[in-house]
């Protein structure tokens, strides 16, 4: 190990590592310690990225789906020279209030900057389903607005525990499918989960599951940094979607537990550490890398300053309506105009005839706003006739990537993923439309968009009982209160046209968490039939009808379909004086 010139920059990441995790007290050393020849490989080699700009919205994505082994993406933050990454912050990992969390976190919330944290990991099969999401992002935006401003590689880091989930073979069945080039998996193929062998549990052949759906795959020795940056420079040439096996020993470099069960988090002490340095021929002190090893990984760090200037210089040439236009999407921001739309609609609908469905709104207002909103990408599970979302649409194929419209077949737990990913990624304004019964296959996205912050749109249809005859498995009575018992989850439902028209706003205009927007199987009567130009919805529950034949004796709530039978009793009470 000691002989390839990049040895001590990998070794850098094992000490870092190993001391942040005995300070802590805790951490999972398996990952860092596993992967750090192939991290030392594509940083040092391989990814396009400005550690003084990174949120440059040309910079290759890197995602740590195995986000228990945190302190491999940490290690190589500080190192590569990201400035929210010094030194004191690997020095505070794990405590409370640092930048070094026990799992990644995307910066979220007022006023915070991209760090080179892309997305919050910890729940295994999310990451690697996000890294997907960011993929279609770039392809899409690739074909949009050219490689000359989108041109970028969508890497992640992967342990079993993302492949063994269900999501992870959603998003390798879909992800080969699409024939999607520029998304690169690393995967630490340790042959040790948490439990142990990978044997008590596993018995099939991991990476022809990638081969079966049309992936690139390439088996090879993960401690050999020739062969990892060979592998991915054949990765970057390849059409279809990648799989780098690389074999590793856990923990490596630790005597007492490499290649262990324990390899994987078992408590480590100064001993341990001390025993490494001497195995790996370490001599320096706790969280000191030698001047000349620091100095090699920044400036492997200013590997692509020329590809960021010149990437700057494109852009700034572009024509003024061009840029204007390009920066207004990647910025996230929303056009000029959008509002109106919304608001003839809310007002023509007090005259239009009523829509099948409720769900057809909410397919009506997107249908209106999509040339308006080309950033706008709609990913459905096979329900393209219920719901209507497609329409003026084109599909997102392998062979166009210029369509808006991703047909995830059967796979809501990858498809919530996806449209974090993509919203995670920018450039993008991602729905995700499915029957409300089917937002448990998402709720794992669902929370982490909400953790996260993320402006993604989860649109549902078949809100509740009035749904004809499919039977209770379709009539979810349960999960409103669920989804509102999320913290950071906005839930909206639409009682009408006007009504969706106010909500479509409000998630539209929301750029610091997702919205749940809930919608009917059933026609919806109007139960506003005033127009009034100040958003109602807005208040998130407002009096719609006061008593009329005296003072109230009963209130009514209500929301969604049921809005409408509410105001029918109401009626009835009134005929009998109540």
């Amino acid at each position: 190990m000691q002989n390839h010139p990049l040895q001590p920059l990998a070794h850098a990441i094992r000490f870092l590592s190993i001391d942040a995790i005995v300070k802590a007290a805790e951490g999972h050393q398996g990952v860092p310690l596993g992967m750090a020849e192939i991290g030392t490989a594509l940083y040092t080699q391989h990814l396009k990225h400005h550690p003084a700009d990174p949120g440059w919205w040309d910079r290759d994505r890197v995602v740590l789906s195995n986000g228990h082994g945190s302190m491999l993406l940490y290690a190589l933050l500080h190192l590569s020279g990201y400035p929210g990454f010094p030194l004191a912050e690997i020095q505070r990992f794990r405590e409370l209030g640092a930048v070094c969390e026990g799992h990644p976190e995307r910066p979220h919330g007022g006023g915070d900057k991209a760090n080179g944290i892309e997305v919050t990991t910890g729940p295994l099969g999310q990451g690697i389903a996000n890294a997907f999401g960011m993929a279609v992002a770039e392809a899409y935006l690739n074909a949009r607005f050219g490689s000359g401003l989108v041109d970028h590689f969508t890497y992640a880091f992967v342990g079993d525990g993302c492949l063994q989930e269900g999501i992870g073979q959603e998003m390798i069945s879909l992800a080969g499918h699409l024939r999607l080039g520029k998304l690169v998996l690393l995967w630490d193929d340790n042959l040790i989960t948490d439990d142990g062998a990978t044997s008590l549990s596993i018995s099939e052949n991991v990476a022809d599951r990638f081969r079966v759906a049309g992936w690139h795959v390439q088996e090879l020795d993960g401690h050999d940094l020739d062969a990892v940056s060979s592998a991915l420079a054949a990765a970057r040439t390849d059409d279809r979607p990648s799989l780098l096996a690389c074999r590793t020993v856990i923990g490596k470099g630790l005597p007492r537990v490499q290649g262990q069960r324990g390899g994987h988090s078992a408590r480590l002490h100064p001993q341990d550490a001390d025993e490494a340095r001497a195995l790996l021929g370490w001599p320096h002190p706790a969280f000191e890398v030698p001047t000349d090893v620091l100095a090699a990984w920044r400036t492997a760090g200013q590997r692509h300053l020329g590809t960021y200037q010149a990437w700057q210089a494109r852009v700034a040439a572009l024509l003024p309506e061009q840029r204007a236009e390009f920066e207004r999407v990647m910025r996230g921001e929303l056009p000029t105009g959008w509002q109106q739309v919304l608001l003839d609609y809310k007002q023509q609908a007090l005259t239009a005839p009523a829509a099948p469905s409720g769900i057809f709104l909410s397919a009506e207002i997107n249908d209106l706003l999509s040339p308006l909103l080309p950033e706008r990408m709609v990913g459905c599970a096979d329900l393209e006739a219920p719901t209507s979302h497609k329409r003026g649409l084109q599909a997102f194929t392998a062979q166009d990537r210029s369509g808006a419209y991703v047909h995830c077949g059967v796979r809501e737990h990858v498809m919530g993923a996806m449209a974090n990913g993509m919203a995670a990624h920018g450039g993008v304004v991602p729905l995700s439309v499915t029957y409300l019964a089917f937002s448990d296959y998402e709720r794992p996205a669902m929370r982490m968009a909400a953790l996260m912050g993320l402006p993604v749109k989860f649109v549902f249809s078949h809100d509740s009982i009035g749904i004809g005859k499919n039977g209770p498995t379709h009539q979810p009575v349960e999960i409103l209160a669920s989804l509102r018992a999320m913290p950071n989850m906005w839930v909206m439902r639409p009682a009408d046209a006007v009504e969706a028209a106010e909500c479509w706003a409000l998630a539209l205009a929301r750029q610091d968490g997702p919205a749940s927007l809930v919608f009917a199987r059933q026609s919806l009567p109007l139960v506003r039939t005033t127009h009034t130009a100040d958003n109602r919805c807005a208040r998130g529950g407002y009096v719609l009808h006061e008593a009329a034949c005296g003072a109230r004796q009963v209130t009514l709530l209500a929301t969604g379909s049921e809005v409408a039978l509410a105001v029918t009793a109401r009626e009835a009470l009134e005929a009998s004086g109540v």
